[in-house]
C-alpha cells in the first residue's frame, strides 16, 4: 500500500481554520493533534493533513459548545477510539460471514 504523507503548515491551518496559533499550540498541549514536524520554532511546525478533521471537529466543539481543551481531548480520543472499534467489528463481521458461508 502506497502511504504517501500530506502535510500542512501552521499558519495554513490557521488561515484556513480562521483560528489563533495559539489555539493550535494549545491543540498540540492537549494532544488533540500532534505535529509531525516540531523542529524549530511553532510557526515552522508542519501537521499530518489527516489530522485535520480532528482539527475541525476540536474548533466546532470549542466554539460551539464553549467546551474547554480537556473536555474536547477526552471527546475525541472516545471518538476515535468508536471508530477503531467500528472498524474492527467490521473486519470481524467480514470474517464471520466467510466462515458461515464456508461451513
Amino acid at each position: 500500500m502506497n502511504d504517501i504523507a500530506l502535510r500542512i503548515s501552521l499558519g495554513e491551518v490557521c488561515e484556513c481554520e480562521q483560528v489563533s496559533r495559539q489555539w493550535l499550540v494549545t491543540m498540540v498541549e492537549h494532544d488533540i493533534v500532534i505535529p509531525v514536524s516540531v523542529a524549530g520554532e511553532v510557526e515552522d511546525w508542519m501537521f499530518d493533513t489527516r489530522s485535520v478533521p480532528w482539527m475541525k471537529r476540536a474548533i466546532r466543539l470549542h466554539r460551539d459548545l464553549e467546551l474547554d481543551w480537556v473536555a474536547i481531548a477526552m471527546i475525541l480520543e472516545l471518538q476515535q477510539q468508536r471508530e477503531e472499534l467500528l472498524v474492527e467489528n467490521r473486519c470481524l463481521q467480514q470474517r464471520l460471514q466467510r466462515f458461515l458461508v464456508e461451513g
